[in-house]
C-alpha cells in the first residue's frame, strides 16, 4: 500500500477531485481483508468508533500539500472508484452509524487526521481562534490556554477534530449557558460539493453557513474555522450531588441552568450500579463512598447532578467560589449525606474524560463496539422518557454511562441544520440523553450486541412517538420525517451538493435523489 504525498494548501476537497486523473496513488482497500484484518489506515477509514459497521472503500486519500488546478466535480461522479460518494474521516468518536463512512465498497474516505498542518492560529481580535477543521480540541485547547483564553463551549471527549463536531452540533455541559459548539462560531471555509470553496459567515454566504453547521457533512467539507474564545480560568469548583428521586433530579437540573451567573457547568448521570457509578468517577478526585447505599439497596436507581463553578483567581482578591457554591447548593433538594467537591485545574476539568479512556483502555473496554443512543427529549417528555427508559435496559447488566442532562432551545440558532424536538408551550427546556454502553467481547456474544441494537431501535422508535417527542443527534437519519424543515434541507442539498457525492453514510439522500436536478456548477 503506497502513499504518494500530494495535496491541498486549503482545499482537501478539490484535490479529490483531481485524484481519478492524476498520477496520484491512493491507499487501497484489499476486498478479501477483513475488519479485523485491515491495517491501521484503512481499517480507520472502514469503521467507526462504534465498531458496529465496517464498510471497506474502494480508496483513502490522504491529502498532504496543494498542486495544480482541479477539474470539475462531475469527473468525480463518474469516476468508478467514487459510485459510493465521499466521506471525511478525522479523529471519529461518533454514535453508530456513522456519518464518516463511504459506501462500500465503491465509496472514497478522504483521511482528514492524515495531515501534517493540524495546528491553527490565534487572531488578535474577538477574541477567537482560526483552526483548520482537522484540528484536535485538545490541541486547540492547550494552545489557546497559553495566551490565557479558551473556547465557551466544548464536547466532553476533546479528541475530536473541530470539522467533525461542528458538523453535528458539539455539546456538553456549557451548551445551557453558551449553545454548542455551532453556535460559537464566527467564519467557516468550506468545499461544497460543487467543488467551490467558499468562506461563510453569518454575513457572508450565510445560507451556507448555517446548513454545514449541524449538517453531517451534506452539504460540504469544512477546512477551517473561527471559534469564539473568552477568558479560561484558573481552576474550577467541581460539585457533585446524589439523589434517589428522579423528579428532584431533573428540577435541581433546571434550577442549575436558571442561574447562569453563578453555574458554568451542568450534567447529570443514571446510577444503575456499582460499575455504573466507578465508570462515571474516574476522574473526579475525591473517593466516592456512596457504593454502601447501592449495597444495601441494589434494587434501586440512583441519580447524580454535577456543577462546575470556575475560578479566576484574579491578583490577590479573594476567590468568592466556595461561597457561590454554598448558596447554590443550599437551594437543591439532594441526598444530605452525598454532597462533593472538589478543586482541579480548568485543563484537568475539561480533559476529564481523558482519564476515563485511559481506564477502559486498561480494562480493554475502548475498542470495543458501542451500541449508542443519543437523544434530545423536550422536558414535557422527560418523566415518560425516563420511564421508557428504565424499563428497557436491565440495570445489573448495563455497562457505561448513562447521562441526562439539559439545555435551553433559545441558546441554539434555528437556522443551523442541527435537529431539536419541536417546541411545545413548556418546552424552552430540552433534555441530552446518552445511553453510552459497552459492549464487552468477553461477555458479550454477537447475538447479545444484535439485542442491544435492538433495545436502542425500541427506545429511539417509541420516544420519537408524540407523548415523548424526542429526536436522535448523531444518528442515521434517512427519512425526512427527522428534519421539521425538511424542504429547506433538501433545498440546501440541491444547491450545494447537486451530484450528491458527499457523506453517503448517513443514507439520508439515495443516489437517484438529485438525479433530475440542476447540477449544473462553477469553479
Amino acid at each position: 500500500m503506497e502513499l504518494t504525498q500530494f495535496c491541498p494548501r486549503l482545499n482537501f476537497f478539490l484535490l479529490l477531485l483531481l485524484a481519478p486523473c492524476s498520477p496520484c496513488n491512493f491507499i487501497q482497500s484489499p476486498m478479501d481483508f477483513g475488519p479485523l484484518n485491515l491495517s491501521q489506515t484503512t481499517s480507520k477509514a472502514s469503521v467507526d468508533f462504534g465498531r458496529i459497521r465496517f464498510n471497506n472503500p474502494s480508496a483513502v486519500l490522504r491529502p498532504a500539500e496543494s498542486r495544480g488546478h482541479l477539474p470539475p466535480p462531475r469527473l468525480l461522479s463518474s469516476s468508478p472508484s467514487s459510485s459510493g460518494g465521499v466521506a471525511v474521516a478525522g479523529e471519529g468518536r461518533p454514535a453508530t452509524p456513522s456519518t464518516a463512512e463511504a459506501q462500500a465498497p465503491d465509496g472514497i474516505v478522504v483521511d482528514m487526521g492524515s495531515l501534517p498542518c493540524r495546528g491553527g492560529r490565534l487572531s488578535s481580535s474577538g477574541p477567537s481562534a482560526d483552526v483548520t477543521a482537522e484540528a484536535l480540541w485538545s490541541e486547540l485547547l492547550e494552545e489557546s490556554l497559553k495566551s490565557g483564553l479558551a473556547p465557551r463551549s466544548w464536547t466532553d471527549y476533546l479528541h475530536l477534530t473541530v470539522g467533525g463536531t461542528l458538523s453535528n452540533a458539539g455539546i456538553s455541559g456549557q451548551s445551557f449557558k453558551f449553545g454548542p459548539q455551532i453556535s460559537n462560531v464566527l467564519q467557516l471555509d468550506v468545499v461544497t460539493g460543487n467543488g467551490e470553496l467558499v468562506t461563510c459567515s453569518p454575513t457572508e454566504s450565510s445560507e451556507l453557513f448555517h446548513a454545514v453547521l449541524g449538517g453531517l457533512g451534506q452539504f460540504g467539507i469544512i477546512t477551517r474555522a473561527r471559534i469564539t474564545l473568552q477568558k479560561a480560568p484558573e481552576k474550577v469548583k467541581w460539585v457533585r450531588a446524589f439523589y434517589d428521586d428522579f423528579d428532584k433530579f431533573s428540577e435541581d437540573q433546571e434550577l442549575l441552568i436558571s442561574m447562569p451567573e453563578e453555574v458554568d457547568y451542568v450534567e447529570g448521570f443514571v446510577v444503575l450500579n456499582e460499575q455504573s457509578l466507578h465508570s462515571s468517577s474516574v476522574a473526579f478526585p475525591s473517593q466516592l463512598d456512596f457504593v454502601a447505599v447501592l449495597e444495601r439497596d441494589a434494587s434501586r436507581v440512583y441519580y447524580c447532578i454535577e456543577f462546575a463553578v470556575h475560578d479566576y483567581q484574579q491578583g490577590l482578591k479573594p476567590s468568592n467560589v466556595d461561597q457561590v457554591v454554598e448558596e447554590v447548593s443550599r437551594k437543591m433538594s439532594y441526598m444530605p449525606r452525598y454532597f462533593y467537591s472538589a478543586e482541579v485545574s480548568y485543563f484537568d476539568f475539561i480533559n476529564r474524560v481523558t482519564m476515563e479512556e485511559l481506564s477502559l483502555r486498561r480494562r480493554g473496554l475502548w475498542d470495543v463496539p458501542h451500541p449508542w443512543l443519543n437523544l434530545f427529549v423536550p422536558k414535557s417528555g422527560i418523566t415518560k422518557f425516563k420511564d421508557l427508559l428504565l424499563g428497557s435496559i436491565s440495570p445489573k447488566e448495563f455497562e457505561g454511562p448513562l447521562l441526562i442532562y439539559p439545555l435551553l432551545r433559545d441558546k441554539w440558532n434555528a437556522n443551523s441544520s442541527a435537529v431539536l424536538p419541536e417546541s411545545g408551550k413548556f418546552d424552552r427546556v430540552v433534555y441530552v440523553v446518552g445511553i453510552l454502553r459497552s459492549a464487552n467481547p468477553n461477555t458479550c456474544s454477537p447475538a447479545c450486541l444484535q439485542d442491544l441494537l435492538r433495545r436502542n431501535r425500541h427506545i429511539a422508535e417509541v420516544a420519537s412517538r408524540p407523548n415523548i417527542g424526542a429526536k436522535q443527534y448523531l444518528a442515521h437519519h434517512p427519512s425526512p420525517a427527522h428534519w421539521p424543515k425538511w424542504d429547506r434541507f433538501a433545498t440546501h442539498k440541491t444547491r450545494f451538493d447537486p451530484l450528491n457525492i458527499l457523506a453517503p453514510g448517513q443514507g439520508i439522500f439515495p443516489k437517484s435523489y438529485l438525479t433530475t436536478q440542476d447540477t449544473s456548477y462553477s469553479l
